[in-house]
């Protein structure tokens, strides 16, 4: 809880507490899109981004609405 961020990033300094949030990160920079669609060839820098745009593909809508009916 220190707020410590000893994961620099030597591009732009961006500090970070873990070090694969940096590595992640400096996908920005270097332009890498590891994750791919299978289903179109879209290309993702974090595979939650990929799992997240598979929903378009399968329908999947898992958030429902406390409100109303509607998935999201």
């Amino acid at each position: 809880h220190t707020r410590e961020r000893p994961h620099a990033c030597a591009v732009c300094g961006k500090g970070f507490i873990r070090k694969h949030h940096l590595l992640e990160h400096q996908r920005i920079h270097t332009g890498e899109r590891p994750y791919h669609c299978t289903e179109c060839g879209k290309t993702f820098t974090q595979k939650h981004h990929l799992l997240e745009h598979q929903r378009a593909h399968t329908g999947e809508r898992p958030y429902p609405c406390t409100e109303c009916t509607k998935c999201f």
